[in-house]
Protein backbone atom coordinates (compact mmCIF):
# COMPACT_ATOMS: atom_id res chain seq x y z
CA UNK A 1 0.00 0.00 0.00
CA UNK A 2 1.30 3.44 -0.83
CA UNK A 3 1.53 6.19 1.55
CA UNK A 4 -1.64 7.59 -0.02
CA UNK A 5 -3.64 4.78 0.30
CA UNK A 6 -2.54 4.25 3.98
CA UNK A 7 -3.18 7.91 5.29
CA UNK A 8 -6.77 7.22 3.33
CA UNK A 9 -7.23 3.77 5.02
CA UNK A 10 -6.26 5.40 8.40
CA UNK A 11 -8.38 8.36 7.95
CA UNK A 12 -11.61 5.80 7.32
CA UNK A 13 -11.01 4.12 10.22
CA UNK A 14 -10.62 6.93 12.36
CA UNK A 15 -14.30 8.20 10.32
CA UNK A 16 -15.92 5.04 11.32
CA UNK A 17 -15.20 4.83 15.01
CA UNK A 18 -16.05 8.49 14.96
CA UNK A 19 -19.80 7.73 13.43
CA UNK A 20 -20.51 5.89 16.79
CA UNK A 21 -19.54 8.91 19.13
CA UNK A 22 -22.60 9.70 20.04
CA UNK A 23 -23.79 9.58 23.69
CA UNK A 24 -27.60 8.13 23.83
CA UNK A 25 -29.12 9.37 26.78
CA UNK A 26 -31.64 6.22 27.49
CA UNK A 27 -28.67 3.92 27.01
CA UNK A 28 -26.81 5.88 29.32
CA UNK A 29 -29.80 5.51 31.68
CA UNK A 30 -30.31 1.94 30.72
CA UNK A 31 -26.45 0.96 31.75
CA UNK A 32 -26.78 3.01 34.99
CA UNK A 33 -29.69 0.91 35.92
CA UNK A 34 -27.90 -2.14 35.08
CA UNK A 35 -24.54 -1.22 36.83
CA UNK A 36 -25.60 0.40 39.83
CA UNK A 37 -28.85 -1.93 40.48
CA UNK A 38 -27.11 -5.51 40.47
CA UNK A 39 -24.04 -4.11 42.38
CA UNK A 40 -26.01 -2.30 45.67
CA UNK A 41 -28.23 -5.82 45.24
CA UNK A 42 -25.16 -7.81 46.04
CA UNK A 43 -24.18 -5.04 48.56
CA UNK A 44 -27.57 -5.23 50.41
CA UNK A 45 -27.69 -8.77 50.67
CA UNK A 46 -24.21 -9.69 51.79
CA UNK A 47 -25.06 -7.40 54.56
CA UNK A 48 -28.57 -9.25 55.41
CA UNK A 49 -26.88 -12.61 55.81
CA UNK A 50 -24.43 -11.43 58.05
CA UNK A 51 -26.24 -12.26 61.18
CA UNK A 52 -26.20 -16.10 59.51
CA UNK A 53 -22.48 -16.31 59.01
CA UNK A 54 -20.19 -13.91 58.61
CA UNK A 55 -18.41 -15.98 55.48
CA UNK A 56 -21.54 -15.92 53.59
CA UNK A 57 -20.94 -11.89 53.69
CA UNK A 58 -17.76 -12.38 52.66
CA UNK A 59 -18.83 -14.65 50.16
CA UNK A 60 -21.54 -12.26 48.24
CA UNK A 61 -18.51 -9.94 48.52
CA UNK A 62 -17.01 -11.76 45.74
CA UNK A 63 -19.81 -11.23 43.14
CA UNK A 64 -20.34 -7.34 44.09
CA UNK A 65 -16.94 -6.86 43.60
CA UNK A 66 -16.97 -8.04 39.42
CA UNK A 67 -20.17 -6.01 39.59
CA UNK A 68 -18.16 -3.10 40.84
CA UNK A 69 -15.87 -3.44 37.64
CA UNK A 70 -18.93 -2.54 35.44
CA UNK A 71 -19.28 0.43 37.79
CA UNK A 72 -15.95 1.56 37.01
CA UNK A 73 -16.16 1.36 33.52
CA UNK A 74 -19.24 3.77 33.89
CA UNK A 75 -16.52 6.09 35.18
CA UNK A 76 -14.24 6.09 32.98
CA UNK A 77 -16.40 6.84 30.36
CA UNK A 78 -17.44 10.20 32.59
CA UNK A 79 -13.94 10.84 32.54
CA UNK A 80 -13.64 10.76 28.79
CA UNK A 81 -17.10 12.82 28.51
CA UNK A 82 -18.74 9.81 26.46
CA UNK A 83 -21.35 8.12 28.55
CA UNK A 84 -23.38 11.48 28.35
CA UNK A 85 -23.73 14.30 25.65
CA UNK A 86 -23.92 16.55 28.81
CA UNK A 87 -20.30 17.44 30.32
CA UNK A 88 -22.57 18.16 33.98
CA UNK A 89 -24.20 15.09 33.56
CA UNK A 90 -20.93 13.00 32.81
CA UNK A 91 -19.12 15.36 36.12
CA UNK A 92 -21.98 14.32 38.73
CA UNK A 93 -22.29 10.69 37.50
CA UNK A 94 -18.46 9.95 37.76
CA UNK A 95 -18.38 11.92 41.01
CA UNK A 96 -20.75 9.05 42.31
CA UNK A 97 -19.12 6.07 40.55
CA UNK A 98 -16.39 7.62 42.72
CA UNK A 99 -17.53 6.99 45.95
CA UNK A 100 -18.02 3.19 45.25
CA UNK A 101 -14.78 2.65 43.13
CA UNK A 102 -12.90 4.46 45.92
CA UNK A 103 -11.05 6.72 42.86
CA UNK A 104 -10.82 10.24 42.96
CA UNK A 105 -12.67 11.14 39.71
CA UNK A 106 -11.10 14.23 38.55
CA UNK A 107 -7.26 13.13 39.06
CA UNK A 108 -7.96 10.10 37.91
CA UNK A 109 -9.57 11.25 34.75
CA UNK A 110 -6.56 13.66 34.08
CA UNK A 111 -3.88 11.05 34.87
CA UNK A 112 -5.84 8.31 32.68
CA UNK A 113 -6.03 10.87 29.85
CA UNK A 114 -2.30 11.40 29.74
CA UNK A 115 -1.97 7.82 29.25
CA UNK A 116 -4.57 8.18 26.07
CA UNK A 117 -2.34 11.16 24.86
CA UNK A 118 1.01 8.51 24.06
CA UNK A 119 0.33 4.69 24.56
CA UNK A 120 2.91 1.83 23.92
CA UNK A 121 5.88 4.20 23.56
CA UNK A 122 8.72 2.97 24.05
CA UNK A 123 10.15 6.54 25.29
CA UNK A 124 7.47 6.59 27.76
CA UNK A 125 9.04 5.85 30.85
CA UNK A 126 8.12 8.06 33.78
CA UNK A 127 5.86 8.34 36.27
CA UNK A 128 4.55 5.39 38.72
CA UNK A 129 2.32 3.60 36.42
CA UNK A 130 4.12 0.27 35.80
CA UNK A 131 1.36 -1.13 33.36
CA UNK A 132 2.38 1.70 30.85
CA UNK A 133 5.69 1.99 30.54
CA UNK A 134 8.17 -1.05 29.24
CA UNK A 135 11.88 -1.39 29.07
CA UNK A 136 13.17 -2.64 26.20
CA UNK A 137 15.80 -5.59 26.46
CA UNK A 138 18.08 -3.75 25.81
CA UNK A 139 17.98 -1.27 28.84
CA UNK A 140 17.03 -3.75 30.84
CA UNK A 141 20.47 -5.63 30.11
CA UNK A 142 22.38 -2.30 30.69
CA UNK A 143 20.78 -2.21 34.20
CA UNK A 144 23.19 -3.04 36.90
CA UNK A 145 21.34 -6.67 38.78
CA UNK A 146 20.41 -4.63 41.91
CA UNK A 147 18.24 -2.08 39.50
CA UNK A 148 17.24 -5.06 37.45
CA UNK A 149 15.57 -6.78 40.61
CA UNK A 150 13.64 -3.22 41.73
CA UNK A 151 12.21 -3.35 38.26
CA UNK A 152 11.33 -6.87 38.04
CA UNK A 153 9.88 -6.84 41.40
CA UNK A 154 7.05 -4.72 41.30
CA UNK A 155 6.17 -6.42 38.18
CA UNK A 156 6.18 -10.05 38.90
CA UNK A 157 2.37 -10.99 38.26
CA UNK A 158 1.80 -11.97 41.56
CA UNK A 159 2.98 -8.47 42.94
CA UNK A 160 1.34 -6.60 39.93
CA UNK A 161 -1.63 -8.46 39.62
CA UNK A 162 -2.70 -9.46 43.08
CA UNK A 163 -0.82 -7.57 45.62
CA UNK A 164 -0.51 -4.15 44.47
CA UNK A 165 -4.31 -3.54 43.29
CA UNK A 166 -5.82 -3.30 46.42
CA UNK A 167 -3.37 -1.52 48.21
CA UNK A 168 -3.63 1.26 45.03
CA UNK A 169 -7.16 1.23 45.39
CA UNK A 170 -7.60 1.38 49.47
CA UNK A 171 -4.46 3.33 50.26
CA UNK A 172 -1.88 5.38 46.84
CA UNK A 173 -5.64 6.88 45.65
CA UNK A 174 -6.33 8.70 49.28
CA UNK A 175 -2.92 10.84 48.66
CA UNK A 176 -2.02 12.82 45.34
CA UNK A 177 1.21 10.91 45.48
CA UNK A 178 1.93 11.44 41.65
CA UNK A 179 -0.62 14.24 41.19
CA UNK A 180 1.67 17.56 40.13
CA UNK A 181 1.73 20.40 42.48
CA UNK A 182 -0.25 22.52 39.59
CA UNK A 183 -2.78 20.28 39.14
CA UNK A 184 -4.79 22.11 42.06
CA UNK A 185 -8.19 21.04 41.11
CA UNK A 186 -7.12 17.05 40.84
CA UNK A 187 -5.25 17.50 44.34
CA UNK A 188 -8.47 18.72 45.50
CA UNK A 189 -10.39 16.25 43.78
CA UNK A 190 -8.56 13.62 46.26
CA UNK A 191 -9.46 15.12 49.24
CA UNK A 192 -12.70 15.62 48.74
CA UNK A 193 -13.07 12.08 47.76
CA UNK A 194 -11.64 11.06 51.13
CA UNK A 195 -13.66 13.57 53.09
CA UNK A 196 -16.99 11.82 51.18
CA UNK A 197 -15.91 8.75 51.98
CA UNK A 198 -14.73 9.19 55.47
CA UNK A 199 -18.32 10.27 56.32
CA UNK A 200 -20.20 7.33 54.28
CA UNK A 201 -18.04 4.61 55.94
CA UNK A 202 -18.76 6.26 59.26
CA UNK A 203 -22.70 6.26 58.81
CA UNK A 204 -21.91 2.86 57.63
CA UNK A 205 -20.05 1.98 60.88
CA UNK A 206 -22.49 3.59 63.04
CA UNK A 207 -25.87 1.80 61.69
CA UNK A 208 -24.25 -1.89 61.09
CA UNK A 209 -21.18 -2.01 63.08
CA UNK A 210 -16.98 -1.99 62.10
CA UNK A 211 -17.28 -6.04 61.38
CA UNK A 212 -19.60 -6.01 58.78
CA UNK A 213 -18.09 -2.89 56.80
CA UNK A 214 -14.59 -4.61 56.86
CA UNK A 215 -16.43 -8.35 55.59
CA UNK A 216 -17.94 -7.04 53.30
CA UNK A 217 -15.93 -3.95 51.51
CA UNK A 218 -12.40 -5.25 51.96
CA UNK A 219 -12.90 -8.70 49.68
CA UNK A 220 -15.21 -6.71 47.60
CA UNK A 221 -12.42 -4.09 46.77
CA UNK A 222 -9.46 -6.57 46.52
CA UNK A 223 -11.90 -8.93 43.69
CA UNK A 224 -12.24 -5.47 41.90
CA UNK A 225 -8.79 -3.77 41.70
CA UNK A 226 -7.53 -7.29 41.02
CA UNK A 227 -9.88 -8.00 38.18
CA UNK A 228 -9.80 -4.17 36.83
CA UNK A 229 -6.35 -4.11 36.97
CA UNK A 230 -5.54 -7.56 35.21
CA UNK A 231 -7.82 -6.11 32.47
CA UNK A 232 -5.85 -3.07 32.19
CA UNK A 233 -2.69 -4.66 31.97
CA UNK A 234 -3.27 -7.35 28.97
CA UNK A 235 -4.99 -4.32 27.26
CA UNK A 236 -1.20 -3.26 25.75
CA UNK A 237 0.54 -6.26 27.01
CA UNK A 238 -0.24 -8.92 25.24
CA UNK A 239 2.00 -11.79 22.67
CA UNK A 240 1.19 -9.59 19.53
CA UNK A 241 1.41 -6.46 20.71
CA UNK A 242 3.54 -3.61 19.14
CA UNK A 243 5.29 -0.92 20.80
CA UNK A 244 7.29 1.84 19.09
CA UNK A 245 9.91 4.57 19.82
CA UNK A 246 8.24 8.72 19.28
CA UNK A 247 9.40 8.62 16.11
CA UNK A 248 7.75 5.21 14.64
CA UNK A 249 4.74 6.02 16.77
CA UNK A 250 1.22 6.44 14.39
CA UNK A 251 -2.23 7.09 16.40
CA UNK A 252 -4.17 4.31 14.29
CA UNK A 253 -1.42 1.83 14.21
CA UNK A 254 -1.12 2.07 18.13
CA UNK A 255 -4.88 1.95 18.38
CA UNK A 256 -5.16 -1.08 15.98
CA UNK A 257 -1.84 -3.09 16.94
CA UNK A 258 -0.66 -1.66 20.41
CA UNK A 259 -4.29 -2.31 22.11
CA UNK A 260 -6.31 -5.74 22.89
CA UNK A 261 -9.34 -6.79 21.49
CA UNK A 262 -9.84 -8.94 24.14
CA UNK A 263 -12.97 -11.59 23.32
CA UNK A 264 -15.01 -12.96 26.02
CA UNK A 265 -17.79 -14.76 26.67
CA UNK A 266 -20.95 -12.20 26.75
CA UNK A 267 -21.47 -12.73 30.67
CA UNK A 268 -18.39 -11.26 30.69
CA UNK A 269 -18.17 -8.59 27.89
CA UNK A 270 -21.13 -7.44 30.14
CA UNK A 271 -19.69 -7.47 33.12
CA UNK A 272 -16.85 -5.33 32.01
CA UNK A 273 -18.92 -2.64 29.80
CA UNK A 274 -17.54 -3.59 26.53
CA UNK A 275 -13.84 -2.61 27.76
CA UNK A 276 -12.77 -5.37 25.80
CA UNK A 277 -13.05 -3.60 22.66
CA UNK A 278 -9.35 -1.42 23.61
CA UNK A 279 -8.53 -1.40 20.51
CA UNK A 280 -11.60 1.00 19.64
CA UNK A 281 -11.35 2.85 22.35
CA UNK A 282 -8.11 3.85 22.06
CA UNK A 283 -9.00 4.91 17.99
CA UNK A 284 -11.71 6.81 19.40
CA UNK A 285 -11.99 7.58 23.39
CA UNK A 286 -15.44 9.41 23.03
CA UNK A 287 -17.49 6.28 22.10
CA UNK A 288 -19.22 5.13 24.79
CA UNK A 289 -18.93 1.77 26.05
CA UNK A 290 -22.40 0.82 25.30
CA UNK A 291 -21.40 1.47 21.40
CA UNK A 292 -17.87 -0.08 21.69
CA UNK A 293 -19.07 -3.38 19.84
CA UNK A 294 -21.19 -1.49 17.31
CA UNK A 295 -18.00 0.31 16.46
CA UNK A 296 -15.65 -2.47 16.70
CA UNK A 297 -18.17 -4.25 13.84
CA UNK A 298 -17.49 -1.01 11.69
CA UNK A 299 -13.75 -0.89 11.95
CA UNK A 300 -13.50 -4.83 11.30
CA UNK A 301 -14.50 -4.87 7.94
CA UNK A 302 -12.28 -2.27 7.01
CA UNK A 303 -9.20 -3.52 9.31
CA UNK A 304 -9.71 -7.24 10.21
CA UNK A 305 -8.15 -7.80 13.66
CA UNK A 306 -6.96 -10.56 15.63
CA UNK A 307 -8.63 -11.50 19.06
CA UNK A 308 -7.17 -11.79 22.34
CA UNK A 309 -8.37 -14.62 23.63
CA UNK A 310 -8.97 -15.72 27.60
CA UNK A 311 -6.14 -18.37 27.17
CA UNK A 312 -3.59 -16.13 26.26
CA UNK A 313 -5.29 -13.07 28.06
CA UNK A 314 -4.14 -15.51 31.45
CA UNK A 315 -0.44 -15.59 30.50
CA UNK A 316 0.07 -11.89 28.78
CA UNK A 317 0.68 -10.78 32.30
CA UNK A 318 4.27 -12.27 32.18
CA UNK A 319 5.74 -10.02 29.04
CA UNK A 320 7.20 -6.98 30.19
CA UNK A 321 9.74 -6.32 27.95
CA UNK A 322 9.77 -5.38 24.66
CA UNK A 323 13.20 -7.55 22.28
CA UNK A 324 13.38 -4.90 19.47
CA UNK A 325 15.66 -7.61 17.53
CA UNK A 326 12.38 -9.63 17.20
CA UNK A 327 9.70 -6.76 17.25
CA UNK A 328 7.25 -8.15 20.13
CA UNK A 329 7.35 -8.66 24.44
CA UNK A 330 9.06 -11.32 25.95
CA UNK A 331 9.59 -12.65 29.55
CA UNK A 332 12.06 -11.67 32.14
CA UNK A 333 13.68 -14.80 31.67
CA UNK A 334 13.61 -14.79 27.80
CA UNK A 335 16.02 -11.61 27.87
Amino acid sequence: MDTQGAVTSDAQLREAAASFARPNRRSGALQLLTSFGPFLAACIAAYLVYPIHPLFSAALAVPAGVLLVRVFIVQHDCGHSSFFASRRANALTGRLCSLITLTPFTNWGRQHGQHHASWNNLDRTGGSDIYSACLTVREYLALSRWQRLLYRLPRHPLVANVLLPPLVFLLLYRVPFDTPRAWVRERWSVHLTNAALAIMFTLLVVLVGWRQVLTIHLPMMTVSSILGVWLFSLQHRFDTARWTTKEEWNFVQAALAGASWFRLPRVLQWLTGNIGFHHVHHLNPRVPNYRLSAAHDAVQVLRPMEPLSLRRGFAAPWLTLWDEAGGRLVRFRDA
